[in-house]
């Protein structure tokens, strides 16, 4: 690992004011109907769209690439959330740019040293991706990514392990989020993984204002009133 930190810190007692976003995730809708589906979702109040790119090599799953995400920015209104779970994400920088990617996250599992992962933060930007994600499995150390911090725009935990949705949340990865608030980090911090009614007010306590949910908001009866209903519990759950 690039660096390791001798104790966790104290959580901190500064509270986040970042607006929470609620981001559903692609993996979870009728891909024979996408166009409705984002369409829908955007009208039910979803802030961003999560859109998770597997390769069937760092993850044991395939999902879809550029030119598919191009088709959904072209009907799309609001930002894509592009996550990539891929071997090589520096060859697939410009691609994703130019599909019209908003945020555009890579693995520190591949990118173990924080040389290599500023050398793959550095492909992004020149791309021209404006904002940049930097990802942790749940049995990656958060100070996997302590040295780039403050290179990037967001830091997503996996409170799941990636490669297929409809998984149960762990929370033993909590402490990874408090840890990151607590160092000083003012960026996003993204959580996906097993997000519902019930976890994501615990994602949110720990300081996480970027939540994905998959099945929680597409599976609803009511996804408007889902997605109402976890903004609501995520924001109560801040600590005063």
């Amino acid at each position: 690992m690039a660096h390791t930190v001798e104790s966790r810190p104290t959580p901190s007692a500064t509270v986040n004011r970042a607006p929470i976003r609620i981001l559903p995730s692609l993996l979870s809708c009728d891909f024979a109907r996408m166009a409705d589906e984002l369409s829908g979702i955007e009208a039910a109040g979803a802030d961003w769209h999560h859109v998770d790119v597997m390769d069937g090599h760092f993850v044991p799953n395939l999902t879809i690439g550029p030119p598919v995400v191009a088709s959904i920015k072209a009907c799309t209104t609001i930002p894509l959330d592009v996550h990539l779970m891929i071997e090589d994400p520096d060859a697939f920088a410009e691609p994703f740019a130019r599909a019209g990617a908003h945020v555009l996250t890579f693995h520190a599992e591949v990118r173990l040293t924080a040389e290599v992962q500023r050398a793959t933060i550095r492909a992004f930007r020149d791309a021209g991706v404006p904002q940049v994600g930097i990802a942790v499995n749940p049995d990656t150390p958060i100070e996997a990514v302590a040295d780039v911090l403050d290179e990037v725009d967001l830091v997503l935990v996996m409170s799941v392990f990636p490669g297929f949705g409809g998984q149960s949340f762990m929370p033993e990865v909590l402490p990874k989020v408090e840890w990151l608030r607590a160092r000083g980090y003012a960026g996003m911090i993204e959580m996906d993984g097993g997000l519902n009614l019930e976890t994501t007010p615990r994602c949110a306590a720990a300081g996480a204002d970027t939540l994905v949910a998959g099945s929680a908001v597409y599976g609803a009866p009511d996804r408007r009133a889902r997605i109402a209903e976890l903004r609501a519990g995520a924001l109560a759950a801040r600590t005063e």
